[in-house]
């Protein structure tokens, strides 16, 4: 699934898996989240409600451009740094063409269906 993505208000490239919680997401797009540092590892925002997480992947772990959603919590994560161990609480939504830099400073994210 294409998406348009603006970090900070610059265009990058972006793409969301089939998996439930993917599509999911989708049914709340536009979405404008402010972004926090967490563990020096991922941005996180929180969203307006919790994501369908039946019928989830096995577990991975997250890679640096990964965008995820931790279930506990209900938040959005997108990671600029190799994450932790797999986790089943943790399901990797799709991914981000983007520079760990940038991400790693990013302190708002638009995400909006692909026209």
């Amino acid at each position: 699934m294409n998406i348009r993505v603006t970090l900070d208000g610059r265009p990058v490239d972006a793409v969301l898996n089939d998996s439930p919680a993917a599509r999911d997401l989708a049914e709340l797009l536009p979405l404008t989240l402010d972004l926090e540092d967490f563990h020096d590892t991922e941005r996180v925002a929180d969203l307006p409600r919790k994501l369908n997480t039946d019928g989830a992947p096995e577990p991975a772990a997250a890679k640096a451009g990964d965008i995820a959603y931790y279930a506990p919590w209900g938040n959005l994560a997108l990671f600029y740094q190799d994450g932790p161990a797999p986790s089943p609480d943790l399901l990797v939504l799709g991914h981000l063409d983007v520079s760990a830099d940038q991400l790693g400073q990013a302190t708002r994210i638009t995400i909006e269906a692909a026209s």
